[in-house]
């Protein structure tokens, strides 16, 4: 069983990593079990409330505001509020847009999408779970969440036997710190980008990179079969 932290459309490794134990085989789908962190406080610079995107222009961050009243460190990560004084989920539609709109299948996701992100979700918690469920359903993981009901400790033991890494990575996936979760289940390859010509490929972005490029073949890419 996995452990990790909500995040905002979050990085191949996070669902290369949910999708770790998932089973397919032509008679039966046995879906890979997590369980994500429920009672962790918010932790700013992570992918908590940011992705990131391959643009015209090279790589870039998107990032959702959150209200900081009382200092946002010390407050629950269900309690965090989104900021919608400014329309910033208007620019990031825009911003998706333009970067992904001559992939193969951005016109066949993008609708329920962009209704994820207009329908205003009060909390980050909710605006996450919400996009979590979407790339799920859309890439076709076998996944079942379960949630913790108290804080669970960092674990300094290492990887279980037989295995390549520890099963919490609340910590591994993270912006500020290197990532090696797609090397260690042997999916450090490429796929079709738009502005590989221009860039060469670029690693671990946010699901919605490989969805709008690969469509229903991303289970294909995300679990080796």
């Amino acid at each position: 069983m996995v452990l990790l932290s909500i995040a905002y459309c979050p990085p191949l490794s996070w669902f290369a990593a949910a999708a770790r134990d998932l089973t397919l085989s032509p008679d039966r789908v046995i879906p890979s079990v997590v369980t994500l962190e429920a009672c962790e406080n918010y932790q700013k610079q992570s992918w908590r409330n940011r992705c990131r995107i391959m643009t015209a222009n090279g790589p870039e961050n998107l990032q959702v505001p959150v209200i900081h009243e009382g200092g946002t460190f010390r407050l629950p990560i269900r309690e965090i509020k989104v900021d919608y004084t400014e329309p910033w989920h208007i620019r990031t539609e825009r911003a998706i847009s333009s970067a992904y709109e001559s992939t193969p299948y951005f016109e066949y996701y993008k609708d329920e999408l962009f209704g994820i992100f207009d329908s205003m979700p009060e909390t980050l918690w909710s605006l996450d779970l919400a996009l979590i469920d979407f790339f799920i359903r859309k890439t076709g993981l076998g996944v079942k969440f379960s949630y913790t009901e108290t804080y669970a400790r960092p674990s300094a033991a290492p990887a279980a036997e037989g295995k390549t890494f520890p099963d919490d990575l609340r910590e591994a996936i993270h912006p500020k710190r290197e990532d090696t979760v797609l090397d260690a289940l042997g999916l450090k390859k490429p796929y079709y980008q738009v502005f590989a010509r221009k860039y060469g490929f670029v690693g671990n972005l946010s699901v919605m990179d490989l969805l709008f490029s690969e469509g229903p073949d991303s289970i294909l890419w995300l679990h080796s079969l």
